[in-house]
């Protein structure tokens, strides 16, 4: 966890953010029904999430491994600005997305749980993950959520940053006082 006021300012800085799907937006479990449909399991305390960040200026975007409509569903809902599907070397992706947009190290910030994302979590200045994140991915988190994924990591996350920067009662009081 970020302990002194310098680490808490770069905060800050966050402009874009990625979070991985399955085991952080989801429970981690692939179900199929009896057509053969991919179905997730998603909290709807995440939209929350998506909005805070967007409140301070940070772009969304999901970077899975697996494809799946449910996942196009869930992140037009939450109007997250990218989606990215069926990305296998998420390292190499995030390397040129992050060089082709002028990113540096210190303005993103990387949610996710499994070994999939060790490596690309690392090119990230703010790593966040679930409760059940795997032990090693925990280790090199700055935040750990109280909350295992798919039970509202990105809400829970943002609600982090925001409290962190002075920004949550105002983003209450703007923003989800309003409704949703």
């Amino acid at each position: 966890m970020l302990q002194n006021y310098n680490e808490v300012i770069e905060l800050s800085k966050l402009k874009w953010c990625i979070i991985d799907v399955d085991g952080t937006l989801t429970d981690s479990g692939i179900y199929f029904d009896s057509n053969g449909n991919e179905l997730k399991k998603f909290s709807s305390r995440d939209f929350v999430g998506v909005m805070a960040a967007h409140y301070i200026g940070v772009k969304t975007m999901i970077v899975t491994g697996r494809e799946c409509a449910a996942t196009k569903r869930r992140a037009d809902e939450m109007r997250v600005d990218y989606l990215f599907q069926r990305v296998k070397d998420k390292k190499g992706f995030v390397k040129k997305f992050m060089d082709e947009n002028g990113i540096e190290a210190c303005q993103l910030c990387y949610i996710g749980d499994d070994l999939n994302d060790y490596a690309s979590m690392k090119l990230a200045g703010f790593i966040a993950c679930p409760a059940d994140a795997c032990e090693e991915i925990k280790e090199m988190a700055n935040y750990v959520s109280s909350f295992n994924g798919g039970c509202g990591v990105l809400q829970d996350v943002f609600r982090y940053i925001l409290l962190k920067t002075g920004k949550w009662d105002r983003f209450l009081q703007d923003e989800v006082a309003k409704g949703y």
